[in-house]
């Protein structure tokens, strides 16, 4: 079962029930037009399950705009939670090499903060690479959609935006490689229902379209994620607050190689098997 966030036109944005993807029930004829308050339901899967059953006004999704599955959700991020993640980033700088691998294996996750929700980039939005950046690239990642009482209530996809020379030069640079103008993509549907064990099973796959070749294009499994979900989520909620929920990346297992960047034009095209595909084309910032 998936929800999205979609508008119609200049309207207002609404929240749909999605169908085989490729149509959309308008719930807001149910009153229902937030996934804030919607993530607070107990037994919400159960809840939209009946509501297929109502004729509500329905959307083909050529027809609408889907939206960043973001309200006022702040994002954040986990890194390191893979090993392929854990060797590229040692490979940026022998500098801070040492303390990759170390966080790799300690109990503590390496959590740092992503993006405001009003700078979150939705689906067929252009994500940015930084003027002042030589090495750019995507890190397609699943990305937990959690209530105010720290429970995953879905699942969607996300794009860590990064610049890899940025923070190679010095890792307290990470701030700058990790959260500029439009460096967070996060889309198109929420999984709801799906359990850990089932989230698991599922494939990541990047592609990344420079014209009409494809310039690298790589998969891993959500398999790989070292940590249990809600042992990163408890980290995320400790001596936190988050009133409207927050949405948490976790990490990357999909690298290009050292001598790959992003150029303008490129598009970039995540796809999630439980989820769905976020596609995104790129600017220079």
């Amino acid at each position: 079962m998936k929800l999205c966030r979609f508008q119609q036109g200049t309207g207002r944005p609404r929240v749909g029930l999605v169908q085989n993807d490729e149509a959309i029930l308008d719930l807001s004829a149910e009153g229902i037009d937030r996934f804030t308050s919607l993530f607070e339901f107990e037994g919400l899967a159960a809840q939209l399950g009946a509501l297929e059953s109502q004729n509500l006004p329905r959307h083909h999704l050529d027809e609408v705009k889907v939206l960043a599955p973001v309200e006022q959700q702040e994002v954040w991020a986990v890194g390191v939670t893979y090993q392929r993640s854990k060797k590229a980033r040692m490979e940026e700088s022998d500098f801070s090499a040492t303390a990759y691998d170390k966080v790799y294996e300690a109990p503590r996750p390496e959590l740092f903060f992503k993006s405001l929700p009003e700078k979150v980039v939705g689906p067929n939005e252009p994500v940015g690479i930084r003027s002042d950046s030589k090495w750019n690239v995507p890190e397609p990642e699943l990305a937990f959609v959690i209530n105010s009482r720290g429970h995953i209530v879905g699942y969607t996809i996300g794009n860590d935006m990064s610049s890899r020379d940025i923070e190679g030069e010095n890792l307290l640079y990470l701030p700058q490689a990790k959260i500029y103008h439009r460096s967070c993509a996060v889309g198109p549907f929420v999984r709801v229902g799906a359990t850990e064990a089932e989230a698991r099973t599922w494939k990541i796959q990047l592609q990344i379209r420079r014209g009409s070749t494809v310039a690298f294009q790589g998969e891993t499994s959500v398999g790989q994620i070292k940590r249990n979900f809600e042992e990163l989520v408890g980290y995320l909620f400790r001596s936190q607050t988050f009133p409207q929920g927050a949405v948490l990346l976790t990490g990357t297992g999909i690298v290009p190689p050292d001598g790959f960047t992003l150029e303008a034009g490129d598009v970039v095209s995540i796809h999630i098997s439980g989820v769905g595909t976020l596609e995104n084309s790129i600017i220079v910032v």
